[in-house]
């Protein structure tokens, strides 16, 4: 009897504790949209990793206090900084991700990215985003990064 009752004990524990794996599917749809992200960045597709912006000039991206305004010039921040010669793009990755709704179709995003550099240099930082979900499917519409000094 002991034995069930520690059981049973351990089970309501257990079922009040916040699941680390169950997701939304609007967390996996989001979680999905920068996996291709890093996947596209590492192939050195930096178009296919802008696919996960929203293609608008209402887009925002806050970094190095500078504001961006539209897709195309954030395609170009992107291109100078890490394409243009002498530049290098690195294998990128994301961590520590929190994902929360805001409302039906809005999401806001927190982590951190880490780029590894081909001289060995490791840039990496914070950042928040704010995703809009599209009949295309979820897009950045807000992107604030800021990186480690």
């Amino acid at each position: 009897m002991k034995i069930l009752h520690a059981m049973l004990c351990a089970l309501f524990v257990l079922s009040t504790l916040p699941a680390a794996t169950a997701r939304t599917p609007e967390e996996a749809a989001i979680r999905q949209v920068l996996e291709q992200q890093a996947d596209a960045w590492n192939r050195h597709d930096l178009e296919g990793f802008m696919r996960g912006y929203w293609n608008s000039s209402h887009l925002t991206f806050f970094s190095g206090g500078t504001v961006q305004h539209g897709w195309d010039a954030a395609l170009l921040r992107y291109r100078q900084a890490y394409q243009s010669q002498g530049r290098q793009m690195g294998k990128l990755d994301f961590s520590d991700l929190q994902i929360q709704t805001l409302g039906p179709g809005y999401a806001l995003v927190r982590g951190a990215f880490h780029l590894t550099m081909p001289d060995g240099k490791q840039p990496h930082g914070l950042f928040t985003l704010i995703f809009r979900k599209f009949p295309a499917g979820w897009r950045i519409i807000h992107d604030h990064t800021c990186a480690a000094p």
